[in-house]
């Protein structure tokens, strides 16, 4: 589990049946037991135990009362095995595994424990650490218990669901409520491509990766993080769809190891209040487009900068996350129907779903030799803006891929979009290269970083 300030502390998933969701009717159908359903579902909820390996300095001062605070990171840096403790839910009888990201991303060694105490090694399919998801398989002699999915687009507020898990590490634990929020965007852990199914059932460290079910015991959502400023439950719990998940699922079973994802463009932002009486809305909704990319497939289908796109395929989408969670459940290749307002008129059009092109090409160099030895860079085009998450803005230029050496120790890093070397403009790779020659002492880079300018300057 994670902790963020307020603090989020990660967690989440389904099974299979097809009997009608209805409130309970009379005290006697409240008082039945979840039992039945328990003793179907949890033997597909699993206990899961990763370790890794970090980098840890080691300082002459450990254990000094006096100066360990203070010479805190000094000395070499050494190797340890860090452990982490989460769940997970097996998707399939022939051993699919999900899980989050934060528990078994980057481990060396998983383990997989199930409810009847068997015990798999597992090797990680797919890892995401956006979305916080991680598809694993296990390989046993026998077909597992397994949880089916339910078409999370259908689940409603105030529907009784259970979270199955392993808090606090002392055992496989369940929990109920109810369904108490969607389109939650904004408060889980990751980049998350932005909808989140909100619970009251009971959700601690531990729980990440577990299941969030139905009353008919289908995965609703896989637990990931809690909503909480003492570590503990406060009753507000984020599980990321099913929808989502099955997705990921498809793309691991297709042989993917990185999850592709459609390319929309476009940047834009929830249309608030103000933004509203300023295009003439009665209500806020929507997402206004403030920038696009020339070879967005937005731009292709006739939207156009100041458009507020309101719905995707008949879903409303009120954040800039929740409309990329609706293109990231279809399959890239897919068409989908986007609503929009322009020019005061609603309209439709169809959006083709394609990934980030790799051009104009990225012309990938390594500089070898003089003063800018062992500086990666790649010209920016719409896949690199994708891989390194830049501004739509930045459609154009030079971006650092790696730094090593004097440049890594001024503090230029991945991700720095360079402008200038010594008063030079740079526009492609080779201008890097070039400048790499020039000769003199005094030098000067400057560049873009998050959006804000810097200028680094050094003596050699």
């Amino acid at each position: 589990m994670r902790l963020i300030l307020p603090v989020l502390i990660s967690l989440a998933c389904v099974l299979p049946a097809a009997a009608e969701v209805k409130v309970p009717q009379s005290q006697t159908e409240i008082s039945l037991s979840f039992a039945p359903l328990v003793k179907e579902a949890a033997p597909a909820v699993v206990n899961i135990f990763a370790n890794r390996v970090v980098q840890q300095s080691e300082s002459p001062f450990r254990g000094n009362p006096m100066f360990e605070d203070l010479f805190r990171g000094f000395g070499l840096s050494q190797p340890r095995v860090q452990n982490s403790l989460g769940s997970g839910v097996i998707l399939s009888e022939d051993g699919i595994v999900v899980s989050n990201y934060h528990v078994v991303g980057m481990a060396t060694e998983i383990r997989v424990v199930l409810t009847d105490r068997r015990e798999f090694e597992a090797e990680i399919l797919l890892a995401d650490q956006d979305s916080d998801l991680a598809i694993l398989k296990i390989n046993a002699d026998t077909p597992l218990p397994h949880l089916s999915f339910r078409d999370s687009d259908d689940v409603e507020v105030g529907e009784l669901a259970l979270a199955i898990g392993n808090p606090f590490g002392i055992g496989q634990t369940v929990t109920s409520g109810i369904v108490s929020g969607l389109a939650r965007s904004g408060t889980a852990t990751g980049n998350a491509r932005g909808y989140y199914l909100q619970t009251d059932a009971a959700i601690n460290p531990g729980n990440s990766g577990g299941a969030l079910i139905d009353v008919n015991g289908r995965l609703i959502g896989i637990n990931t993080s809690i909503l909480t400023r003492s570590g503990g439950s406060n009753g507000v719990g984020f599980a990321i769809p099913a929808n989502l998940v099955a997705r990921y699922v498809e793309q691991a079973r297709a042989g993917n190891d990185r999850f592709t994802q459609a390319w929309a463009g476009i940047f834009g932002q929830a249309v608030d209040s103000s933004l509203a009486e300023g295009f003439g809305l009665s209500v806020p909704e929507g997402v206004v487009i403030s920038s696009m990319h020339p070879d967005s497939p937005f731009a292709q289908a006739g939207l156009a900068l100041g458009d507020i796109v309101l719905s995707v395929d008949g879903q409303p989408v009120n954040s800039p996350p929740e409309m990329l969670f609706r293109m990231s459940v279809r399959p890239v290749g897919d068409t989908i129907i986007v609503e929009y307002l322009s020019g005061g008129e609603i309209e439709q059009a169809e959006v083709s779903l394609i990934v980030a092109p790799d051009l104009p090409p990225r012309d990938a160099r390594m500089v070898k030799g003089g003063t800018l030895a062992g500086l990666g860079v790649v010209n920016i085009n719409p896949a690199v803006q994708s891989e390194l998450k830049l501004p739509t803005a930045m459609s154009e230029g030079v971006v650092v891929t790696e730094v090593s050496g004097p440049l890594g120790r001024i503090g230029l890093r991945v991700g720095d979009v360079l402008l200038e070397i010594n008063g030079e403009t740079i526009n492609t790779t080779a201008d890097v290269e070039d400048a790499s020659d020039t000769r003199g002492r005094n030098w000067r880079i400057d560049g873009v970083r998050g959006g804000q300018r810097f200028s680094y300057r050094f003596r050699i």
